[in-house]
């Protein structure tokens, strides 16, 4: 058995630098809509009650909206001027994916959209220049953005600009591990003939779950995309063992500059819009691997950002809380009380009971690793060997051994 979450290999007292301004929630597609950003807001005053922002190696930054230029390295200029166009005027836009139940037009789309691309990608920044060791920022991670169309909540594709500006100022290999529910589409289409990028996508198989996409066999460039599609009802000991099968080998192997990950809260059995059944120290057990491999393989250079996730009270705050702290290097134990104002703040801005302590019950997840043997009976073992002999070969290594 192997503990993820093991002190002893977790990197410690790492500085982070978090990106945030109150006019994220702006990024905001009215009453009703799942993606709704009081998931943000709640997040960030966890941490702040909780300490995690107030720790001597945070920094809270701010940061600038990304321009044109800069969305141009991902978005086809038509389709900026159309997103413009309809969030100044109202006006719907079919051909360009706005103005659809996922995507509805919202005052100001272009502005807060270009906001939250501006902080992933003054994360980048901070991180590749040295200024800080990992950087942060909650509100992105919308990965589902195509080059000219809005998709699945997402309007401007944050993480696949980020990595563009990356390999525009001198990065020469990123790696982007993508652990929402569904597929990180969007990311892996910018890439997909670019082996300089290696996308990897845990996600529930697209039989069951929007997009559709994300097979084993959507291998692109020498192998550098990578899906990993899993059966729904996945929990944690089968996700983990999933995780560990499939990104540990490919990042040695990919020796990244800098790593990128996507960290969609919406794998939760609580979420309202798929069908896996993580648990919050299921979550948190996956940030305390990315970390580590950040470490061992990206000479510490760590991009987190959020992503999906729509149980807005119960999950996302505290997942996306301990994904900072862990980014920090001084993870909450999880059977810590969530703070008293915390919980007031929530019942007044949103009705509900909070959660009251960080952990689901589970503390530390343990999983059985892939080199103890492959189960041909078990529909999680056969994802992996899929993907493993989809992509493994294409990187020198041995889809049952990993050498």
């Amino acid at each position: 058995m192997s503990h993820a979450s093991d002190p002893e290999s977790r990197p410690e007292s790492c500085g982070l630098e978090v990106f945030w301004d109150d006019r994220l929630i702006a990024y905001d597609f009215g009453a009703g809509h799942p993606m709704n950003p009081v998931r943000v807001e709640l997040t960030m005053a966890l941490a702040r009650e909780l300490g995690v922002l107030d720790r001597p190696n945070v920094r809270v930054s701010g940061f600038e909206a990304a321009g044109d230029k800069l969305l141009r390295l991902v978005h086809e200029e038509p389709y900026i001027a159309a997103v413009k166009h309809a969030g100044a005027t109202g006006e719907p836009d079919p051909r360009h994916g706005l103005g659809t139940p996922d995507n509805p037009v919202f005052p100001g789309m272009h502005e807060a959209s270009a906001l939250v691309a501006g902080a992933s990608t003054a994360a980048a920044e901070a991180v590749w220049t040295g200024r800080a060791e990992h950087a942060a920022n909650v509100s992105g991670g919308l990965h589902h953005a195509l080059s000219g169309g809005a998709s699945g909540f997402c309007v401007y594709n944050d993480p696949a600009i980020a990595i563009a500006w990356l390999l525009e100022n001198g990065a020469e290999r990123v790696a982007y591990v993508d652990i929402d529910v569904h597929h990180g589409d969007g990311v892996q289409a910018a890439f997909y003939d670019d082996p300089r990028v290696l996308t990897i996508s845990l996600h529930e198989s697209p039989r069951t779950l929007f997009p559709g996409t994300g097979f084993p066999d959507e291998t692109g460039a020498e192998g550098t995309s990578v899906n990993i599609s899993l059966p729904p009802g996945t929990g944690d000991r089968p996700w983990l063992r999933a995780f560990d099968a499939i990104v540990p080998p490919l990042l040695r192997r990919f020796r990244p500059d800098v790593l990128l990950t996507q960290h969609g809260a919406d794998g939760h059995a609580l979420d309202p819009l798929a069908h896996l059944t993580l648990s919050v120290d299921g979550q948190r057990t996956a940030y305390a691997l990315l970390h580590a491999l950040a470490h061992e393989t990206a000479n510490g250079r760590w991009v987190v950002t959020g992503g999906g996730g729509y149980e807005l009270v119960q999950v996302v705050p505290r997942v996306w809380t301990h994904l900072l702290a862990e980014a920090a290097g001084g993870p909450v134990p999880p059977a810590t009380e969530t703070p008293g104002g915390w919980r007031e703040f929530v019942q007044r801005r949103t009705g509900e009971v909070a959660p009251r302590r960080m952990t689901d019950g589970t503390d530390v997840v343990a999983f059985t690793r892939w080199g103890g043997g492959y189960d041909p009976s078990s529909p999680v073992d056969q994802a992996i060997l899929a993907t493993r002999r989809a992509v493994f070969p294409e990187h020198g290594l041995d889809p049952m051994t990993d050498e």
